[in-house]
């Protein structure tokens, strides 16, 4: 099987709390990987640690390894900006900024990195823009405001902004929670169009999402996999009655 992101034995806490356990998970190129589980159970803990958020968070440690291509990006010689470059993160939240235009918006980490070429930065903001499936609503108004924009399109330009940069693997913390059913539908829609080129990880409390748009799901609780598979198997012959209780709203 060819993993593009994996994790060994991983372990994060904060202080002498627990967030994640020992989570040995691993992610196939050009796949969904759904993470789902109640409130609470490690899932946005496990995911900020796939790309070094928790270098952000002084409490955090992290043991274990999280192995992109095979090189584990907590080793001293990698640098954590360029994790976060072929590791993107889109949040729970449309995070758009809000003294920029829309195109300032999708092109703001390339400008990070010096890039000053207009032609280049047009190219690929357009580029950015159709990935997100974003570029016909706003082509005519690029310069204006980003927060101009609704709540789903506001999400949809965080992900260009994602995009722009050339990411390999894109992290997506319960991306449509507060969208409406219209935005959430081209979010998922979106979602599946990248996976032809980026692995993609999802959290999500939608159980009818996470067996649309995935192609494997992982189960959390407590701080612990309990279970992961194929999301068809998991969603209709779980092997842990734990997974089968939550999956049916038994509890979380």
């Amino acid at each position: 099987m060819n993993f593009k992101l994996e994790t060994k034995n991983l372990t994060v806490k904060y202080g002498e709390v627990y967030g994640v356990k020992d989570i040995s998970l691993a992610a196939p190129h050009r796949s969904v990987m759904a993470l789902i589980g109640p409130s609470g159970c490690g899932k946005t803990t496990y995911l900020r640690a796939l790309n070094r958020m928790h270098d952000l968070t002084r409490v955090a440690n992290v043991e274990g390894e999280v192995l992109f291509e095979g090189k584990n990006i907590y080793d001293e010689d990698v640098n954590p900006v360029t994790v976060r470059r072929k590791i993107g993160m889109v949040f729970q939240k449309p995070t758009p900024f809000p003294t920029m235009s829309i195109f300032d918006n999708v092109v703001a980490g390339l400008k990070l990195v010096g890039i000053k070429n207009k032609t280049l930065l047009n190219e690929v903001c357009e580029k950015a823009l159709k990935q997100a499936a974003l570029f016909e609503e706003v082509k005519d108004r690029l310069n204006t405001a980003a927060v101009s924009l609704s709540g789903g399109q506001q999400q949809r330009l965080s992900i260009a902004r994602a995009l722009a940069v050339e990411p390999e693997v894109l992290l997506m913390d319960e991306p449509t929670s507060s969208l409406d059913p219209q935005a959430t539908l081209k979010i998922e829609e979106l979602i599946q169009s990248l996976k032809k080129d980026v692995t993609i990880i999802i959290i999500t409390h939608n159980m009818q999402q996470a067996a649309r748009v995935s192609d494997k799901t992982a189960f959390f609780y407590e701080g612990n996999l309990i279970e992961v598979g194929k999301t068809k198997l998991i969603f209709t012959s779980p092997e842990k009655k734990q997974t089968e209780d939550y999956i049916t709203g038994k509890f979380g």
